[in-house]
């Protein structure tokens, strides 16, 4: 098969197939080495003499071509080179631009090789139909709002991913029923040659005749009114910094402003502060990351890292000022034999603490819940959480459908994980904040088991049994993966 693909390269011209050398120069994360000729009892050192890249049909070269350890004219150990070809998969699958991906090695000399790279593309475009809750979990609105379809949301949500072949992703967002909801992402992750810089440009308007006021005994206490009680408007523009394979930075700043009718403010004269219905400020936020996790999508191996800070309000007109700074690191370990463990924490912390309702923070949104606890919102200034996750793989395979007509739907992998948790957290309250004290200041905690269930194109479903610290327990349903 090689010979054949060998065969088949030597047919085309260097303008058809592009090389390494010529598509993009060597950037700052090769490990090039320049080294002489060795060989020892062990291995030898060889030399990457061009790259070839087959299947991306959408994707340009240098997208690809960014991913790699290795460049044309780079020396790499022979002993190494596996080890490092399966680390650049993993870093190319984490694009998400790709449903599978192989790299061969093409050996000319003995001291010489070519790669090549071969491509499975995913769908890139995505016209998804909304039709979802508007309460902040499966949990929440069955439990607490009885499994009310008048609070589904309804519309369209288009992802355009993969943008002129670049990496580009679009994404637009129109949405009526409980809240209506207007928005639009431009994602740019490289601006410039060195593929190292990008931009992320977003507006985002949303009104309601529905909203949670106030928050009872740790529950969400909604208005529901035939009239608009509340329309946001939000805009912005992100730089962003990707030095090397596995750190990013963003600087990002953006303007928010909402109003709320008369009605919000007679039952919370603090939703906005000071019985205001406008609010109106300045956003400046910087975030790093540093990601070595082994699949992104369902991470088993290696660790995260993420840091923010965030300013609200920049000027004496803003009527807002607060300041937010969250560290979160998760860590994922193979224990062999298909068993795995994973621990996730993160902190919290703002200041001041006389804040509007509407900007409190708050542990039970996305990630950020103790398990057991995922009908209640727990508000503070400060938190901490801690998840830890023991895990054994029960099932997995991967089907090749050739009946489905849309080639990039045939690859569908398919597995199955038997677990067991554990969650901490601890929730400082706000002062004078009587009404929602029962769960703060005081160590939570919940325990359970499992399943999940993880299938093609990042989707996790879990199903979990879980008691908590209060003594209650259930199970509970969630469509992403824990964190």
């Amino acid at each position: 098969m090689l010979a054949l693909i060998i065969s088949f390269i030597s047919l085309f011209s260097p303008a058809e197939i592009i090389q390494v050398s010529d598509a993009v120069p060597p950037v700052a994360d090769s490990i090039k080495r320049p080294l002489p000729i060795a060989v020892d009892s062990i291995g030898r050192f060889v030399q990457i003499n061009r790259i070839f890249i087959i299947g991306n049909h959408v994707t340009r070269d240098p997208i690809i071509l960014r991913e790699l350890t290795l460049k044309a004219g780079d020396y790499v150990y022979s002993t190494d080179l596996p080890g490092v070809l399966e680390i650049d998969k993993k870093k190319l699958i984490n694009t998400r631009l790709f449903n599978t991906v192989e790299i061969k090695t093409l050996e000319l000399e003995t001291d010489q090789i070519d790669l090549l790279i071969d491509i499975n593309e995913r769908w890139y475009t995505f016209p998804s139909p909304i039709f979802e809750l508007s309460d902040r979990n499966f949990n929440e609105w069955w439990q607490n709002y009885n499994h009310d379809l008048n609070r589904v949301n309804f519309g369209l949500r288009l992802y355009q991913f993969n943008m002129r072949g670049r990496n580009e992703t679009l994404r637009f967002l129109a949405q009526f029923g409980f809240s209506r909801r207007f928005g639009i992402t431009y994602r740019f992750p490289y601006i410039d040659k060195k593929q190292k810089q990008g931009l992320i440009l977003d507006f985002d308007f949303m009104e309601t005749k529905n909203l949670a006021f106030r928050t009872a005994d740790h529950k969400l206490d909604y208005i529901e009114t035939r009239n608009i009680v509340r329309t946001s408007r939000s805009g912005g523009i992100t730089y962003t910094y990707r030095p090397s394979f596995y750190q990013s930075h963003a600087i990002s700043i953006n303007y928010k402003s909402t109003t709320v009718a008369d009605t919000v403010v007679e039952r919370n004269p603090n939703y906005l502060g000071h019985e205001r219905t406008h609010q109106n400020y300045a956003i400046l936020a910087y975030q790093f990351s540093a990601d070595h996790r082994d699949y992104i999508g369902y991470p088993l191996r290696g660790y995260y890292l993420l840091a923010n800070i965030t300013k609200s309000g920049l000027t004496a007109a803003d009527d807002l000022n607060k300041l937010e700074i969250s560290a979160t690191y998760a860590r994922f370990l193979d224990l062999k034999k298909g068993f795995f463990l994973s621990n996730y924490t993160v902190g919290y912390w703002s200041n001041p603490t006389n804040l509007p309702y509407y900007n409190y923070g708050a542990l039970g949104y996305q990630k950020q819940i103790i398990r057991g606890y995922e009908i209640y919102v727990i508000e503070g200034p400060e938190y901490a959480l801690n998840k830890t996750t023991f895990k054994k793989k029960i099932f997995g395979k991967t089907y090749h459908w050739k009946a489905v007509p849309i080639q990039q739907f045939r690859h569908i992998p398919l597995a199955v994980y038997l677990k067991t948790y554990a969650d901490v957290g601890y929730v400082n309250n706000y002062p004078h904040y009587t009404i929602n004290s029962r769960l703060t200041n005081k160590l939570l905690s919940g325990v359970g088991g499992g399943i999940d269930i993880v299938g093609s194109y990042d989707m996790v479903l879990r199903f979990e049994y879980t008691f908590n610290a209060e003594g209650k327990h259930g199970l509970f349903f969630n469509f992403k993966k824990e964190f």
